[in-house]
């Protein structure tokens, strides 16, 4: 089963837009900013958490470049047989560490299974079952895990705390760039819930030149 990896747009982006700008003073002034940017959330399931692997604790750019380079040699389905037919040395001359390629491999073999490819699967879940799904897989830790319920399933009211551009960005904008703790990051997202994913975007955004996707 193949879904392309296009985006589309959380239908409720607005609607947490206008509450997030009502109860916070920083979201308030952050968020007209950026005007009609907003996130993108794939289609495919197995894309976006190859995607999620490769990006791991690099910089965007270069997430971007690595997984250009992955589509140019697996073709731009970049389905799961087309990546368990590269060799590990064959991801790392892509540019992929050694890790990595075992973990993009491991992904792969994961969704070989066709109920996995299918979004539906994962949209019946709730995200305490997919972060322990895909922490099975190696390489896959909590962040990974968030970042999927993010930027596939485009859940609402993820609050990734173990981002550090996350952190940093809080730390920036309520804190006058002093170190944060997660108690204190949790303490501050209160008043977003239930849209914590729509605030952590617009955190990011603000501390990067670019949006952050996967």
């Amino acid at each position: 089963m193949h879904y392309p990896d296009t985006q589309l747009r959380p239908v409720y982006w607005a609607e947490a837009c206008q509450d997030l700008m009502q109860r916070d003073r920083i979201l308030r002034k952050l968020i007209p900013v950026y005007g009609e940017e907003r996130i993108q959330v794939r289609q495919s399931p197995y894309q976006t958490l190859i995607r999620i692997i490769v990006g791991q604790q690099i910089s965007l750019a270069l997430g971007r470049k690595l997984w250009q380079q992955l589509v140019r040699a697996c073709g731009p389905d970049t389905l799961p047989d087309a990546i368990i037919q590269h060799s590990e040395a064959e991801l790392r001359a892509m540019g992929l560490s050694l890790r990595k390629a075992q973990y993009v491999r491991d992904a792969a073999v994961y969704f070989q299974q066709s109920e996995r490819m299918d979004p539906a699967w994962w949209q019946a879940q709730d995200n305490a079952a997919i972060l322990s799904q895909l922490c099975e897989i190696r390489g896959v830790g909590r962040w990974s895990a968030e970042m999927f319920l993010i930027f596939f399933l485009g859940r609402p009211d993820v609050l990734p705390l173990d981002d550090t551009a996350l952190l940093k960005a809080i730390s920036h904008h309520y804190f006058s760039g002093e170190p944060v703790s997660r108690f204190e990051a949790r303490e501050v997202s209160q008043a977003w819930a239930p849209w914590r994913t729509v605030a952590s975007w617009y955190l990011w955004r603000s501390m990067d030149a670019a949006a952050v996707e996967y």
